[in-house]
């Protein structure tokens, strides 16, 4: 008789466990005999996959670490602009601007910021030096004509602190373990829908389920091979692998591996 097999959901990584469950709810709810001899499976389904999709989403790179890279380079960029700036004048033959220039020269020996430096670290020294250059060294800046560097620098600066800022919150709003439970939720309604199709198959005959049964063990057969490293035997009822998977929690690698 026909059944569906049984397969290690929790030693899937996030993405392929995310696709599998996924793939499954698709063609049940294709399958018109599938949804609704098992509306209430395929209903709990859809709504921990959904709920699973919100929570892998979450999980990946913030959507604002490629703004606070722009605006890292852009910093930068404006920092070696005025870092140049000022030494282009330290050999000026004008002594009141060469010695501004020799000023702040120094000022940018003290601080020795480096693009290279940790994110937070150069945001709060820039942060100090700008302060400085708006203050007691406003006058040497005024006499070289670097307003416009150290206006810009400071803006920029501050974007990028604002950006990490609202990062920080981004990721603190995100439940801990959220991705962990959401998955267990759908790996308990997965197995909730093998078992009513497995048990109408039993009951009703095979006929109308074999089409999605042979697609779901043929699912199973693959991500065996390609996502877990398994090797697999086809018997009568299904694919079953010889690693001693039972399908059930505390086999294998933990839930929730990363991606």
């Amino acid at each position: 008789m026909k059944e569906i097999s049984t397969i290690s959901l929790e030693r899937m990584n996030n993405g392929a466990h995310f696709l599998y469950v996924s793939d499954i709810l698709a063609h049940a709810e294709a399958d018109t005999t599938v949804k609704q001899k098992t509306a209430t499976q395929v209903a709990a389904l859809k709504a921990a996959v959904e709920q699973e999709d919100e929570d892998l989403k979450l999980s990946q790179k913030s959507l604002l670490t490629d703004e606070i890279a722009r605006a890292d380079a852009e910093r930068d960029s404006l920092y070696s602009g005025y870092k140049k700036a000022v030494q282009s004048f330290l050999n000026l033959p004008v002594e009141a601007m060469a010695q501004a220039a020799k000023v702040l020269n120094q000022h940018l020996k003290d601080y020795a910021i480096s693009p290279q430096m940790q994110l937070d670290r150069e945001t709060g020294m820039l942060l100090n030096l700008v302060t400085d250059l708006e203050g007691k060294f406003k006058a040497e800046v005024e006499t070289l004509s670097l307003t416009p560097f150290v206006t810009n620098l400071k803006a920029a600066n501050e974007r990028v602190r604002t950006l990490t800022a609202s990062r920080m919150e981004e990721r603190m709003a995100v439940p801990v373990g959220a991705l962990k439970t959401s998955r267990k939720a759908s790996d308990e309604a997965y197995r909730a829908l093998v078992k009513m199709v497995n048990a109408l198959a039993l009951v009703e005959g095979e006929a109308d389920y074999a089409a999605f049964i042979d697609y779901v063990n043929a699912e199973i057969t693959h991500y065996k091979r390609e996502v877990l490293g398994q090797r697999t035997t086809t018997g009568g009822s299904g694919d079953k692998d010889d690693s001693g998977d039972t399908g059930e929690p505390g086999g294998g690698e933990s839930p929730d591996p990363s991606l």
